[in-house]
């Protein structure tokens, strides 16, 4: 399958040869998938606004898939858009079709925190270790937070 082979060339940070596959996977049969880890791959060569536009692809093709607002929202993060990005990780929050739904409330805990919102902050990191209670990153995020706080 061409989205398994493009993966497999991302992942070894062959990102040249992910795109073409990923390209030709879309021609063939465009789905959110697809578009959401050609956007990712976009995103690991910091081209944010190439990786952005992927994900509203994958969007337009399957809006329930939660993956492509979460990783909006984090692309706009590293862009330093902290206000831009809330949109788009509440949406992944409420998304019907999504395997990791702790991800995008670590990432609005991310924002509000850097916003100064340290309860809200709290509250998001409080949520995602609810979703996933060994989900480290949330942990360690609210734990630092806590800190922070005191």
């Amino acid at each position: 399958m061409l989205v398994d082979r493009a993966r497999r060339h991302q992942m070894r940070g062959e990102f040249a040869d992910a795109i073409i596959l990923y390209e030709r996977s879309l021609a063939l049969w465009p789905t959110a998938e697809a578009h959401t880890f050609l956007g990712w791959t976009y995103s690991m060569m910091n081209r944010y606004d190439e990786a952005i536009k992927c994900c509203k692809n994958a969007i337009d093709v399957d809006p329930d898939f939660g993956n492509p607002y979460n990783d909006i929202g984090a692309y706009l993060i590293e862009l330093k858009r902290w206000e831009e990005a809330i949109p788009w990780l509440e949406k992944a929050t409420n998304a019907p079709r999504y395997e990791s739904p702790q991800f995008p409330h670590l990432n609005l805990g991310r924002v509000y925190e850097r916003l100064g919102l340290f309860k809200t902050a709290m509250a998001c990191y409080d949520k995602a270790i609810e979703i996933d209670p060994f989900y480290r990153v949330a942990v360690w995020a609210k734990f630092n937070l806590v800190g922070r706080m005191n």
